[in-house]
């Protein structure tokens, strides 16, 4: 099963549940301290890899060969 970081706005606290997709999406999980089953999805920013879409440029440009990673 997977883990869900979980938010309940009835006790304002914060959990890491271990839960199935459909107790997640049938609101079936209660919150562990107050019992509420409205607790919330908490989104968090994650890592993003940005690839450089821009073309090298050879640093020996006029001095390269025919081989030339950098397509010369």
């Amino acid at each position: 099963m997977p883990f869900y970081d979980l938010h309940c706005p009835v006790c304002d606290k914060e959990y890491n549940i271990s839960a199935s997709m459909d107790d997640k999406t049938l609101k079936r999980i209660p919150c562990p301290d107050c019992g509420s089953f409205e607790l919330e999805t908490v989104y968090r920013n994650s890592p993003a890899y940005i690839k450089n879409t821009q073309a090298a440029e050879c640093p020996n440009r006029g001095a390269c060969c025919a081989g030339c990673r950098f397509g010369a």
